[in-house]
C-alpha cells in the first residue's frame, strides 16, 4: 500500500475560537472560529508552499463539522483527523484595541487531549519532510504526550515549540518534558525572555541554545520579540532581525505562524537561516488580522514583505 507523503504533518488540538472586543460580559457580541496552535502553524505551512496534514481528534457534532471545514480551506488534508464523541475543545478570547489579548479556556477531557499512538496512521509520520509538534498538545493529557514523544522518535526532521502554558503543567514538568523530547529534534523553537528563564532558568537565549543542545536538539531558534531571532546550529550563531509589523490587531498566533512557515520551509529545502527569515516575514503579517488565522499571507506576500524591509 502507498502512503501519502506529506511536506508537514502537525498533530495537536484544533479549538473552537469565540473572540470579542469588549470585556467579557453577559450580551457581548463575539465572532466564531476555528484555531488552537495546530491549526494556526498547519495553516501558514501551507501558505509558505508546503502539503499539510494534521492528526488529530475532534468532535462527530457540529462544532467538529465547522473545525473540519475550516481546516480544509486553510489547505490542511483532514484525512486523519478522527471524529468521535464527546467534547469538542473551545476557547474564549478578548482582544482589546492594542491587540493585548485574554483568554478563557473550555477543553479539560475533550476529545483532542484523547489523542494516543493508536491513532497514528502508518507511515504518515515517517514519510512527511517534516513534522512540527507543541508543548501545548503534550500538555494535555498523558497520551497525548506519549504520542508526541513516539513521533519525534520517528520523525525524518522533528521540529517543537515548547509554548509553554502555565494552566495547562507545570514548569518543571515542562522542563522535564523538553529534556526527553530534546535528542530528537532538528529545531527547537523556545520564546524569550519569560519561556526560557521558566523552562530553562535564563533570560540568556545563547546560554538556553546551549542548554538545550546538550540535551541533544541539532539547533535552536529563540524568538525574542521586538528584538528578533536567534539561531544556533553547531556551526554557530546568527541573528535574524525583527521586521516591523505594517498593522497590529491581534498578536493570536504570531509565534504558530514562525514555527508553522520555519517547518515547511525546512521541509521544502531551504536551509534554517532562509527558513527563519521567512518565518519571521510571515509573522510580522499574522498580527494585522484578528484571530490565529485571520491574516495567513500567501507565500509572495511574504517573500515581499521580507524584502521590503531588508532594503
Amino acid at each position: 500500500m502507498t502512503t501519502t507523503q506529506f511536506d508537514v504533518v502537525l498533530l495537536g488540538e484544533p479549538l473552537v475560537e469565540v473572540s470579542t472586543t469588549e470585556a467579557f460580559r453577559h450580551g457581548v457580541g463575539a465572532v466564531l472560529g476555528v484555531s488552537g496552535d495546530v491549526v494556526n502553524a498547519g495553516a501558514a505551512a501551507a501558505a509558505a508552499g508546503a502539503s499539510v496534514a494534521l492528526i488529530a481528534r475532534v468532535s462527530d457534532d457540529e462544532l467538529g463539522d465547522a473545525v473540519c471545514r475550516r481546516i480544509r480551506e486553510l489547505g490542511i488534508d483532514d484525512t486523519h483527523v478522527r471524529r468521535v464523541s464527546g467534547q469538542q475543545g473551545v476557547y474564549f478570547l478578548h482582544i482589546d484595541p492594542e491587540g493585548n489579548r485574554q483568554f478563557s479556556y473550555a477543553r479539560a477531557g475533550s476529545v483532542a487531549s484523547q489523542l494516543d499512538v493508536a491513532d497514528l496512521p502508518d507511515g504518515v509520520i515517517e514519510h512527511a519532510g517534516a513534522v512540527l509538534g507543541g508543548g501545548i498538545a503534550a500538555a494535555l493529557s498523558p497520551s497525548l504526550a506519549r504520542t508526541m514523544l513516539h513521533v519525534a522518535q520517528r520523525a525524518r526532521r522533528f521540529v517543537y515549540d515548547p509554548n509553554f502554558r502555565p494552566r495547562l503543567t507545570t514548569a518543571q514538568q515542562a522542563r522535564a518534558f523538553l529534556q526527553d523530547i530534546a535528542p530528537y529534534c532538528e529545531v527547537v523553537v523556545p520564546s524569550a525572555p519569560s519561556e526560557i528563564e521558566l523552562l530553562l532558568g535564563t533570560e540568556d537565549p545563547v546560554v538556553a541554545a546551549a542548554s538545550l543542545m546538550e540535551w541533544g536538539a541539532r539547533s535552536v531558534v529563540v524568538t525574542q520579540g521586538s528584538q528578533g531571532s536567534s539561531i544556533f546550529t553547531g556551526e554557530g550563531s546568527a541573528h535574524q532581525p525583527v521586521i516591523p509589523a505594517p498593522a497590529v490587531v491581534d498578536q493570536t498566533g504570531a509565534g504558530d505562524v514562525f514555527a508553522g512557515t520555519l517547518t515547511a520551509r525546512l521541509a521544502l529545502g531551504d536551509d534554517l537561516h532562509a527558513a527563519v527569515a521567512l518565518a519571521a516575514s510571515a509573522a510580522s503579517l499574522s498580527v494585522g488580522g484578528r484571530g490565529g488565522t485571520g491574516l495567513i499571507a500567501p507565500l509572495d506576500e511574504i517573500r515581499r514583505h521580507g524584502q521590503r524591509v531588508a532594503l
